[in-house]
């Protein structure tokens, strides 16, 4: 365990104490945001005292009632003694394709606007088909920092993965970095979000431009996740139809596949419902390998009937039709969710700032030669301390995050702060409780 100065904290330290060492984790920087979830709720419950909670990227904000009013009537009229369609209702294809139009400004065919459990099963059925193309790339390529579960749904299928960390290569030094993964021939495809999670960084045009270039020399498939899509509020992405449009590789190239949560931009994590899109050339591409393996050579066809199938039958009924009702709102723009996320801005904002105030650095501060974002996460460090070290402390002190080392990223000493579950009445305990830390490690 690390080592603690001064046991006088915010939090009773005998009760952390106990509840790490009962917990069975053996490096808290290493522990997974479930385990972490596990282990805060554990020491709040014993202690009686409310964490500042940074560790789990779960919505702050209410869900919208267009959303819920349309799954109750649906309910009420009997969807849910009826299995759903697999790849969807159809007027949820229909909003989802005019959504992806509306707000990245490219043209999809409904057929591949496919509704998934969470946009994580997206990215699994995707893991699950993509390395089934050919023998030969059988590796999925991680612009790192990311999403940690993505990497553990490779684990689970025991299939392949590099990654690499991208603070050190922006623009064009994207390109060689890169290419030398991809001139290998065991890349199948390469997966990266935008804006970031845990960063917050965001790739320009040029960037993305240099991503699909790469792709289509190499016949790669992108996936780009779109968790927190419209979500870099230094543009406003919020006008349906109108430009700025949300920066996309499938502007660059038509070998993507697209995943979009609804549970960030439109706080509806609860209801587990993402979209899956991709483009109509590769739903529409064929493959001799899944002729081979599943009788049929499409690719769309097969991500569809045999693997979505299998994993679960399609999405739960009623929530299709929230999440319809939803994406009918904001395309015919009575409902403006990019304002509604805003909040998250204005709060990392503040919270940075305190965090910086106490002798903590901000660990990705810039895109290319831009200021950073403020928005859903953020990063930090402090001083002499590295990131198991770090996070093991701030629990005595009230305040839980989780480590860049489980996201892919080079930065070991920084943390990942989600500021959504963080209330703008708690600031001045989070405040406190960083003077107390700074106040017993001086930097």
């Amino acid at each position: 365990m690390t080592l603690i100065k001064n046991k006088y904290t915010p939090i009773n330290y005998d009760i952390v104490k106990a509840e790490i060492e009962i917990s069975g984790i053996k490096n808290i920087g290493k522990s997974s945001i479930r385990e972490l979830v596990r282990l805060v709720n554990n020491i709040e419950d014993n202690s009686n005292e409310k964490f500042i909670r940074m560790e789990m990227g779960v919505p702050g904000l209410a869900s919208p009632t267009i959303g819920t009013n349309a799954e109750i009537t649906a309910l009420k009229n009997g969807v849910a003694s009826k299995y759903p369609m697999i790849d969807g209702i159809a007027h949820l294809k229909d909003e989802i394709s005019l959504f992806v139009k509306n707000f990245l400004n490219i043209d999809v065919d409904r057929k591949g606007c496919i509704p998934t459990v969470g946009s994580m099963q997206g990215g699994f059925a995707s893991f699950l088909m993509i390395n089934k193309l050919n023998k030969k790339k059988d590796t999925v390529l991680f612009i790192d920092p990311g999403f940690p579960v993505q990497k553990q749904q490779l684990e689970i299928l025991e299939q392949k993965y590099e990654t690499f960390d991208v603070y050190n290569f922006r623009g064009e030094a994207l390109k060689e970095k890169l290419e030398s993964y991809l001139k290998k021939g065991n890349i199948s495809s390469i997966i990266y979000s935008n804006p970031n999670n845990p960063s917050w960084i965001c790739f320009s045009e040029k960037e993305l431009k240099i991503i699909a270039d790469l792709a289509i020399k190499y016949n790669i498939i992108v996936i780009e996740d779109l968790a927190y899509l419209a979500m870099d509020f230094r543009k406003d992405y919020s006008k349906p139809g109108k430009p700025p449009y949300q920066p996309s590789v499938a502007n660059y190239t038509n070998n993507w596949i697209l995943l979009i949560s609804s549970s960030k931009i439109f706080s509806y994590a609860g209801q587990r419902v993402g979209m899956m899109v991709i483009s109509d050339q590769l739903f529409n591409k064929k493959y001799s390998q899944l002729e081979k393996k599943l009788g049929n050579p499409l690719f769309g066809y097969n991500l569809i009937y045999k693997v979505l199938y299998a994993l679960s039958s399609g999405v739960t009924h009623s929530a299709q039709y929230g999440l319809a009702a939803m994406l009918n709102a904001v395309n015919i723009g009575s409902f403006n969710f990019v304002e509604q996320v805003k909040e998250y801005g204005r709060r990392a904002k503040v919270m940075k700032k305190i965090f910086i105030e106490n002798g903590f650095t901000i660990v990705y501060d810039k895109d290319e030669d831009k200021p950073l974002a403020d928005g859903f996460y953020f990063t930090f460090s402090y001083k002499n301390m590295n990131g198991d070290e770090l996070l093991e402390r701030l629990l005595y002190y009230g305040i839980s995050a989780i480590s860049l080392a489980i996201t892919g990223s080079e930065h070991t000493e920084g943390l990942r702060a989600c500021v959504s579950q963080t209330k703008p009445s708690q600031f001045k305990d989070l405040e406190f409780r960083l003077k107390q830390f700074h106040k017993h490690y001086p930097n």
